[in-house]
């Protein structure tokens, strides 16, 4: 079990520890020696790591205050999907968070990579540009560019407003 924060009613009522524990814990005889000790209601809560970050706060690797601290009202499932659909590498240490899980950004980023995908060939595909054919290795999103390899082994870049579906070559 690891101590996340306590909270106390300014009454004096209550006290609520939140902690983060891998499982179920039974805190039944602590509970009662807390009470006794402090003469008042204790309630334990366990809360998820997210919860832990969020309650605690800190500055993600954008150099911004965390997004669950500043302005996410409740987490959503966040999947290596979402990763691989914004062109990130899968490498843990690049898109997980300070609580340790997948970065709550790519959820909320994830449905705009979608949309500005939407038309643009996959990675891969051959197609034909103004300096021939070849073959697409790197789409970026954010700064709008395809990059093609062309046959002799030359990369050219071209802007994502530039793609027409017609480019693509098909498999004959």
């Amino acid at each position: 079990m690891k101590l996340g924060d306590v909270s106390i009613m300014t009454d004096g009522t209550k006290v609520v520890f939140y902690f983060v524990s891998e499982n179920r814990v039974d805190f039944r005889s602590l509970v009662k020696e807390l009470a006794s000790d402090l003469r008042t209601r204790i309630e334990m809560r366990q809360i998820g790591a997210r919860s832990e970050a969020q309650k605690i706060g800190g500055i993600g690797c954008c150099g911004r205050e965390l997004c669950c601290t500043t302005f996410l009202q409740k987490f959503c499932p966040v999947t290596v999907k979402m990763t691989k659909e914004q062109g990130l590498p899968l490498d843990p240490e690049k898109i997980s968070g300070v609580c340790g899980r997948l970065m709550c950004c790519l959820a909320y980023e994830y449905e705009t990579y979608v949309e500005l995908k939407k038309g643009l060939p996959k990675v891969g595909k051959k197609i034909q540009t103004p300096q021939g054919e070849g073959k697409i290795k790197h789409i970026n999103i954010v700064s709008k560019k395809i990059s093609v390899e062309l046959e002799d082994g030359i990369f050219y870049e071209m802007k994502t407003e530039d793609y027409k579906p017609d480019m693509l070559i098909k498999k004959k």
